[in-house]
């Protein structure tokens, strides 16, 4: 018993063994179709349902996986190798079976000013090279950064224009002069991060100009007025300032849990609104516009009959000095009809 079961202990090892070390040919009656740049294998072989039946489902499973596998490595080699190191890679070619995307592909990146301006002009992009010749160090340097050629930060003496101040440090204005081309760079990238994410920009205040426009006086003023914790809501007025335009007003919703009696009132109104024939008449809204016509009637007459001051001298009537209308004092009798305007002009010659 014990030789049989080294016997079988031994073979099972030679099993387990062979496994391992299957060859690397792999014979099928049709070949696979392949697409290497998916890392894609199609096996049309067909399967048999008895040996599909005799072995286990598992395991006949991944002995199907293992041929295939190793005739898709095998088509892998075939493509041009090379060594990165001490890594063999190769190179697949494009793929042709077209698989849908998890994703939707990215949207492509907004142009900034000066890419819009370039096209428009149709100004190419040129590649320079990364090193230029520096005469003053007799030797190649970068074009930008550090140690970079032609770098007048690292001069020891400058000399002073005529037209500046001569106590003005000259040193102090070239790094606050550097500094501000720096942060404008800064602030023209972040311009064109948000323009290119739609996001609306906050007002930037008062520009340096040397006449400040009445426009841009009034947004600054609008501007430091809304930047209190507040919203300006307890800040004081000037004298003379106007009210501020175009703030909006903040909306008010009705609660969405309430009074479900008041919600079926303006319900039921609102269909009786919508079903009644006879529009709705707002009294106070109708005399006030029959008013204004008045108004209006009685303005546009006195302007026709000479109410206006200034057109009395043009006029001719009956009556001397005297209060326009009927009953005014004159030496003429009945004095001229009038706008109800005083008459300060000498009376007419008949």
């Amino acid at each position: 018993m014990a030789a049989c079961s080294v016997e079988a202990l031994l073979a099972k090892a030679e099993r387990d063994e062979a496994e391992k070390l299957k060859s690397i040919s792999v014979h099928k009656e049709l070949d696979l179709e392949f697409d290497i740049g998916n890392l894609l294998a199609i096996d049309k072989n067909r399967i048999e349902s008895r040996d599909f039946r005799e072995q286990k489902k598992e395991d006949f499973l991944r002995s199907l996986a293992r041929d295939n596998t190793q005739l898709l490595v095998n088509e892998i080699w075939k493509q041009p190798s090379e060594r990165v190191d001490e890594a063999i890679v190769t190179k697949l070619p494009e793929p042709v079976t077209a698989l849908p995307r998890e994703k939707p592909p990215p949207k492509p990146r907004a142009p900034t000013k000066w890419e819009e301006f370039a096209k428009l002009k149709g100004i190419q992009k040129r590649k320079k090279t990364n090193l230029v010749w520096d005469e003053t160090a007799k030797d190649w340097r970068r074009r930008w950064g550090y140690q970079r050629a032609k770098d007048d930060t690292k001069e020891w003496l400058i000399e002073v224009p005529v037209t500046a101040d001569p106590n003005e440090d000259q040193f102090a204005k070239r790094t606050a002069a550097k500094k501000e081309r720096v942060a404008k760079n800064e602030f023209k990238r972040l311009k064109n991060i948000a323009r290119a994410q739609k996001v609306k920009l906050p007002g930037v205040g008062l520009l340096p100009r040397a006449q400040q426009p009445k426009e841009d006086l009034a947004v600054a003023v609008s501007v430091a007025r809304t930047s209190t914790a507040s919203m300006g809501r307890f800040q004081d007025r000037l004298p003379r300032e106007k009210p501020p335009r175009n703030t909006g007003k903040k909306r008010k919703f009705e609660p969405n849990i309430g009074d479900f009696s008041g919600e079926k009132k303006k319900q039921l109104e609102m269909l009786r609104l919508m079903g009644s024939k006879a529009p709705k008449l707002d009294i106070n809204r109708a005399v006030a516009k029959q008013i204004r016509e008045e108004n209006r009637e009685e303005a546009v007459a006195k302007y026709k009959k000479g109410g206006k001051k200034g057109r009395q001298g043009s006029m001719s009537g009956k009556g001397g000095k005297g209060k326009g209308g009927q009953g005014g004092k004159g030496k003429g009798g009945k004095a001229g009809v009038g706008g109800g305007g005083k008459r300060r002009g000498k009376p007419g010659k008949q």
